[in-house]
């Protein structure tokens, strides 16, 4: 993060005797936000400092972006740079459980999410803010995630969003760019803009426009991260991911710090058009909602380490496994990030993980990424005992008294007339 040199709030800041003095705005440089430093300013005639994180969504998104903060009428601009953190705290331990949401969603803005608002509380406190504010709807996920970061660790700011307050009239797109017209306030945006978009450095998503029907397949134009799998190179490429103790290490061979490694795959997974995810979901507000997804190293490492655990983990671990992945994506959706059963959750994910060392080979073709081969000095498999070929470690016979014991339930009930009943043509049932 850059430099936070606290500076006491303006004493004359904020005509309200009961209203913030301060606020610190999570801001992106778009639309809304550019109108939210504006607004909040006139609003509530206070300072406004703006908060600005790098989770990777790119340089494009990043440049002059404390100019642009400025010149909408901020009093500060501080960019955090969170891309490690990100994915070390975040990313990582969600790979381990193996987490998607509703059986599709790779939780790319749900797990930034926490990461960016915990970041946002800290720049709120450095900067003598008392108070926070963001510029989600009040239709969407991201308002509980982002409230639910501040209750649990600064219950003391008070929250505003604009969205969700009467005296806020930018209901559209025109209206918001009127409104910075009238001020004079520059924005790059435009009103023929189609898609509303999220990105970091785990993936991009996709919103509105022709994906507002479910009926309609997803534009062309939609898709930035990955090529058309029909235009995908046509032949296969092998990429072999390393694994530390379920936390991934190199690629090919290489090692790699945890951005540049996810960099690679994103490049590598990209060209193949691996990673691209249309779905209708659920969210946490109760409406269904369509969003179109691109992760293209994720799905890489999210199948490289289900290769490993396949060697690695007994069954009733895996299955445990399983289990809480649905229960920490839920978690993680919802935004409770910053409550005790996600972190113990999180508790036995890591323990089942430190066995999680090898390595394994995707195979990326045509919009698929599948583990075609896997290795680990922790695996349990055994060629000895799990070949047909013939074998001098395993006793068929075995398999008589475990069968016995493992069926005798059901032999009782049977025996009991419990069980269920046989029907034999021509004769009473037995």
């Amino acid at each position: 993060m850059s430099t936070i040199a606290p500076k006491a709030p303006n004493p004359s800041a904020s005509s309200r005797s009961n209203g913030p003095r301060r606020i610190c705005v999570a801001y992106s440089g778009g639309l809304d936000t550019s109108c939210v430093i504006p607004w909040l300013r006139e609003h509530y005639k206070c300072e406004v400092v703006a908060f600005v994180a790098d989770v990777g969504q790119g340089k494009d998104e990043l440049v002059g972006i404390e100019k642009k903060a400025k010149d909408s009428g901020a009093y500060e601009c501080y960019v955090a740079d969170l891309r490690e953190k990100f994915l070390t705290d975040f990313v990582w331990p969600m790979v381990m459980a193996g987490c998607t949401y509703e059986g599709r969603y790779l939780l790319g803005t749900s797990i930034a999410r926490p990461c960016i608002a915990e970041a946002h509380v800290k720049a709120a406190l450095e900067t003598n803010c008392d108070a926070v504010a963001h510029g989600c709807t009040g239709k969407g996920n991201d308002q509980v995630r982002f409230e639910s970061t501040f209750a649990a660790l600064a219950p003391q700011l008070k929250v505003i969003a604009p969205w969700r307050e009467t005296a806020w009239e930018l209901r559209s797109r025109e209206a918001m760019l009127a409104y910075l017209d009238a001020r004079k306030i520059p924005c790059a945006a435009s009103a023929t803009k189609i898609y509303s978009r999220d990105a970091n450095l785990w993936h991009i998503s996709h919103e509105g426009g022709a994906l507002e029907d479910p009926w309609n397949a997803p534009p062309e134009d939609v898709w930035m991260r990955t090529t058309n799998p029909v235009s995908a190179p046509n032949e296969p490429e092998e990429v072999i991911v390393g694994f530390e103790h379920g936390v991934p290490v190199s690629v090919n061979g290489t090692k790699l710090g945890p951005v540049a490694l996810l960099e690679k795959l994103n490049e590598l997974a990209g060209k193949h058009g691996v990673g691209r995810v249309d779905l209708v979901e659920n969210r946490l507000v109760g409406m269904k909602s369509r969003g179109v997804y691109e992760t293209p190293g994720g799905t890489i490492l999210m199948e490289a380490l289900r290769g490993i655990e396949q060697l690695v983990l007994d069954r009733d671990s895996m299955h445990y496994r399983e289990q809480l992945a649905i229960d920490y994506a839920r978690v993680i959706y919802d935004g409770r990030w910053f409550c005790p059963l996600r972190e113990s959750l999180q508790a036995a994910i890591l323990s089942l993980a430190k066995p999680l060392t090898g390595e394994t080979g995707v195979r990326l073709y045509k919009g698929t990424a599948t583990a075609s081969r896997r290795r680990s000095a922790n695996s349990l498999y055994s060629h000895a005992f799990a070949t047909f070929g013939e074998d001098e470690v395993y006793d068929q016979r075995h398999a008589e008294g475990f069968i016995r014991l493992f069926s005798l339930p059901s032999r009782i009930r049977a025996m009991l007339g419990l069980g269920p009943k046989v029907q034999v043509k021509g004769g009473a049932a037995r």
